[in-house]
């Protein structure tokens, strides 16, 4: 399953390992995020309907960002809102982090290489607030939780 990381009843993220294979649609976001999160895993031959999708007015008020690990390894820490470390994850080549809350920095531990797919348009640095790191990390296994 993948993993949600949960601080204060506040979910920061949720990972997907790369080992994740279920048959299926499965959506791992609330229906309330502003960007939505799924796998799919179809057999040979399944068709999906051709479709538009339709003008729908959406608010959107936090940046919520999707990172795809296309090759390599990071370390990824969380912190809450007030800039206050919690723990530290490690993601490798085909995992997925879709960050929701709270603050996130990372650290490249391999050559690096990532998709990132966020709300626009992109405000520079009026998007963020920058602060220091952590220098005591807690790095926790994704079994762990």
């Amino acid at each position: 399953m993948p993993q949600e990381i949960i601080y204060n009843n506040q979910l920061l993220a949720i990972i997907i390992s790369n080992k994740y294979s279920e048959p299926g649609i499965h959506f791992f976001t609330p229906d309330d995020f502003s960007q939505q999160l799924a796998f799919m895993k179809h057999p040979v031959g399944k068709i999906i309907q051709p479709h538009v999708h339709n003008p729908v007015q959406r608010e959107v008020h936090f940046t919520k960002e999707t990172l795809f690990i296309r090759k390599g390894k990071i370390r990824v820490d969380f912190y809450t809102n007030e800039q206050t470390y919690i723990d530290s994850y490690i993601l490798e080549t085909g995992d997925v982090i879709l960050l929701s809350e709270g603050g996130h920095g990372f650290e490249i531990l391999e050559e690096t290489e990532m998709i990132e797919v966020k709300q626009g348009p992109y405000a520079g640095e009026k998007d963020k607030t920058r602060f220091l790191s952590e220098s005591k990390i807690h790095i926790k296994d994704l079994k762990d939780e």
